[in-house]
């Protein structure tokens, strides 16, 4: 069992990853959960908002939402947040560190394996990337921080989908023309534009950017700051 509608949107403080939300139709339809200290929206939302203060209440929503046919998309926003809000109050707290440190990877791996693969919303995780040395290759290489021993594999291997969000220059989307990426008269002005980045540049590999084969052209590596557009591709993939 799989959930096809998964998408894990990455990246840096200040490139988009929330904002990218704010054009998903039927607003009331998505369950946004925040981790990240009620954080606001950089939009005016409709959603139905929450406020995550225990880790645990993020699988209990996946659940309910199942019951809620007017529910069509879960925002988690973000893993980075609810996983270090994991560690806070199960892993710190605890008399028991090694035993914390395992039902840190365990309550991961359900959360991924068992409670997402069986529901049958979109859903969208959000989390901050970081670029860091990787001393066994001698090279920068940017992705989700985490702990323990999920740090091996890493959060992305278990998304078949992993964009990332960018702050790009317009000459430098020039050469990436389609109908996903619509430069406007502002942000030529400005000199540049927020997008998300479906696909690998040789800028950009070492990088864990990710997506099923065929999902996107070359041409649609840098689209419009808008996960609409993602889930479109998404649907029409899979259908």
């Amino acid at each position: 069992m799989s959930n096809n509608n998964l998408v894990l949107i990455s990246g840096e403080s200040a490139t988009g990853k929330s904002a990218c939300l704010r054009n998903i139709p039927n607003p009331e339809g998505v369950m946004y959960l925040c981790t990240e200290a009620g954080k606001k929206l950089p939009f005016k939302s409709k959603f139905k908002e929450a406020n995550v203060i225990d880790p645990l209440q993020v699988t209990e929503a996946i659940t309910q939402a199942e019951t809620m046919p007017e529910i069509h998309t879960i925002v988690i926003d973000s893993l980075t947040f609810l996983l270090d809000q994991f560690e806070t109050q199960y892993v710190l707290g605890t008399a028991n560190t090694m035993k914390g440190w395992q039902e840190f990877q365990q309550f991961f791996k359900r959360m991924l394996q068992q409670y997402v693969a069986a529901s049958t919303k979109n859903i969208i995780f959000t989390a901050h990337t970081q670029t860091i040395l990787n001393e066994a290759d001698m090279a920068m290489e940017t992705k989700v921080p985490v702990k323990g021993a999920l740090k091996a594999n890493g959060i992305e291997a278990y998304f078949s989908l992993v964009i990332s969000t960018k702050k790009m220059t317009t000459k430098s989307l020039e050469k990436y023309s389609s109908d996903l990426l619509n430069i406007t008269e502002e942000e030529k002005t400005l000199g540049f534009k927020y997008v998300l980045q479906t696909k690998l540049t040789k800028e950009t590999v070492n990088e864990r950017i990710r997506a099923p084969m065929g999902m996107f052209i070359n041409n649609e590596t840098f689209i419009d700051n808008d996960i609409q557009l993602i889930l479109d591709k998404v649907h029409a993939y899979y259908e």
